[in-house]
Parts: C-alpha cells; structure tokens; sequence
C-alpha cells in the first residue's frame, strides 16, 4: 500500500512539473507576441508620420506675389514671403538644401537657387535687394535670423528670383515657381500676368 501511495505522488509531481512548464513557454511565446504587436504598431505609426511629412509642403506662402517690370514693361523680378507650415519642423535653407525651378511658357530654368542671405528690413526686399540677385538666379533672404541659414517659427523668408534677358514674363503669361526642400512636398507658386503692364513698375500678382 505504501509503494503505490509513493507511485501515485510521484505522477504527480511529474505531471504538474510539466503542467508548469507548459504555462511558462505559453506565457513567454505570449510576450514575444505581444512585443512584436507593439513593435509593428510603432513602426506603423512611424510610417505614417513620415507619409504626412512628405505629403505636405514645409513652407507655405505668407503674403502676396510681387513682381517688377523692367524697362520694357516685362516681368524682370519675383518676390514673395514664406513661413514654415504649422507644425512643420525648421528647414535648412542652405544651397544643397534647396532647389528652385522656374517654368516659364517658352523656358524651364532648373534648379537656379544661389543661397540665402540676411535680411535687416523686409522694406528692402523691394528696392536694394533686387540688385543682390544675379540674373536667372533666386535667394532666400531671412528676417528676424538669429544668424544661421535655418527658417525657423519665429523667422520669416523672402525669395527673390531674377529672370534674366530673353526669360522675362510678358503680360498674360504664365509662370511657376517650385520650391523643393530637403524633406516635404514642394511648394507651388503659379501666377499669370496681367496686362497692360508698366515699365519700372511693381506688379501685386496675388
């Protein structure tokens, strides 16, 4: 009686030690499945971000398109102000950073940006700066920097393009500015001309 009362604790024992062993592998198979949801999940979230990031524009437009004529009452000279998007990170706006094209009705000029500079008084942009830009070039000149080439929140951004001879917009023509930076969509500026244009004159293209 005593030896089968022994066998009898000894299955026992065996099969809860096994019993024990069973849960402890389902609890760790459940963990590592349970990390892998989470670590998905992460990775999902992270490419979604990044999605959203170089679907929208890192800058944005923020006042008007301003134009001046040269002496023959073409379009010589394109101005305009950006800003960050909201919530758009700050962006290098340094010369391997930034890549501005024109497309003009009759000429594409690709890739003409030629750095930035500081602004003191956005006032200037309309008169001493235009000369600072060489022909069929473009420049970012920054207000309110703290000396840096990086557009921040609080910073503001002219860009100045300069349309050489034989580039400039005639009235009723059409032209496109692309404003690529080095992470976001592009920003897309399309103007037309009005007509009847002076000579020596600025234009508000809107």
């Amino acid at each position: 009686m005593r030896a089968l009362r022994s066998r009898r604790g000894m299955v026992g024992i065996e099969a809860a030690i096994i019993l024990i062993a069973f849960i402890v592998t389902a609890a760790a198979l459940s963990y590592v499945v349970i990390n892998m949801g989470f670590f998905a999940t992460q990775k999902t979230k992270e490419a979604i971000n990044k999605g959203l990031g170089e679907s929208t524009s890192a800058l944005q437009l923020d006042g008007v398109v301003t134009a001046k004529t040269n002496a023959s009452g073409v379009i010589e000279y394109i101005f305009f102000p950006v800003k960050l998007s909201v919530g758009g990170s700050e962006v290098d706006l340094n010369n391997d950073s930034i890549v501005v094209s024109i497309y003009l009705p009759d000429a594409e000029l690709l890739d003409i940006y030629a750095g930035p500079s500081s602004l003191d008084d956005p006032k200037e942009v309309s008169s001493t700066l235009l000369n600072d830009v060489g022909a069929d070039q473009a420049k970012f000149f920054i207000y309110n920097d703290d000396g840096d080439n990086v557009l921040e929140s609080r910073e503001k951004a002219f860009l100045v393009i300069h349309l050489g001879s034989g580039h400039g917009v005639d009235d009723y023509e059409k032209v496109k500015i692309e404003v690529k930076t080095a992470r976001g969509a592009a920003l897309t500026v399309v103007r037309t001309a009005p007509g009847g244009m002076s000579a020596d004159s600025f234009i508000d293209l809107g």
